[in-house]
């Protein structure tokens, strides 16, 4: 049941039918309600700096974007860098020290799945998951850091920040509970708009391959893997952020007499412990060099790692 809803509210955001663009419709009193609440929260905001560099990717609606291999790609450039992030769908609260400077400090149940993989992505990055990021963002200068990156962290209008946003497309370009969008780009702040394809590229790895794999993904709109997909003997959709039990991915090995699971590592990094077999489909992303200048502008270029 649960499944069916996550998925049908993935379909009703980016995707509507007819009686799904009715009810869009039909809840836009609420919508412009929410967005002129958003409109009065960001104007209420008095920006604090914490004198240090920090540097937000995030999105404007809800569901993926491709926010975590980016942030990956522009944190690997730098020294003395943390990573800073809400920990979405982990089984802990507060705040917890995923990785130090060298060693992972956690499991996935703690950490969740998002900062997992910043963790054995970037490998000399702080990462921290924190629902309060002002306080993470102590913690990590606290422990040294210098340049500090927040996942999806546009909404924090009282964080002295460079704020990126990833540019994403839908059919229905309604706020919230009408339409995907959490918040609006508000004219007064501003913004660099990061475009997939133009300001930074996708770039795929098949590891582990077999000859039959069956896909499992728990990623949100998982049909945005199908451009990168190799030939799969099934597609096996779960929730974003689910929580596998090993039973799960027995019965799909079953079903489809295949050789492997095929997996993201948003995935791979729950999974990685059942002691299956896993093909990965590792993606990455190439950033244009424009990107870091702006970037190092804002900073001064003093962290931007030494060849």
């Amino acid at each position: 049941m649960k499944k069916s809803l996550v998925f049908w509210v993935e379909e009703y955001f980016y995707n509507p039918s007819g009686v799904q663009r009715l009810v869009s419709l039909l809840l836009l009193p609420l919508s412009l309600l929410y967005c002129f609440g958003m409109y009065i929260r960001f104007k209420s905001k008095r920006v604090e700096d914490f004198n240090i560099d920090i540097i937000s990717i995030g999105n404007l609606s809800v569901g993926g974007s491709g926010k975590t291999p980016l942030v990956c790609a522009l944190a690997s450039r730098y020294d003395n860098v943390a990573i800073i992030l809400r920990g979405y769908g982990r089984e802990s609260k507060g705040l917890h020290i995923v990785k130090d400077s060298k060693n992972i400090l956690c499991d996935v149940s703690v950490s969740g799945d998002e900062a997992m993989i910043y963790a054995h992505k970037v490998k000399n990055a702080l990462v921290i998951v924190s629902e309060d990021r002002k306080k993470a963002i102590y913690k990590a200068k606290e422990m040294g850091a210098r340049v500090v990156f927040l996942d999806d962290a546009y909404s924090k209008h009282d964080i002295k920040k460079l704020d990126f946003l990833i540019e994403v497309h839908s059919k229905n370009s309604f706020c919230l509970p009408s339409g995907p969008f959490r918040e609006r780009l508000w004219s007064s702040k501003e913004v660099h708009i990061l475009k997939d394809g133009i300001d930074f590229k996708r770039v795929v790895e098949l590891k582990n391959k077999s000859a039959k794999m069956s896909l499992v993904t728990a990623i949100a709109r998982p049909d945005r893997l199908d451009e990168f997909l190799p030939k799969v003997v099934s597609k096996n959709y779960f929730e974003d952020h689910h929580s596998f039990v090993r039973s799960e991915l027995l019965e799909v090995l079953k079903k489809d007499a295949s050789d492997s699971i095929l997996v993201t590592y948003k995935d791979y990094v729950k999974l990685e412990s059942f002691n299956l077999p896993l093909s990965l489909l590792d993606l990455d992303v190439e950033v244009d060099e424009k990107v870091f200048k702006i970037i190092d502008k804002y900073t001064g270029g003093l962290n931007a790692k030494k060849d």
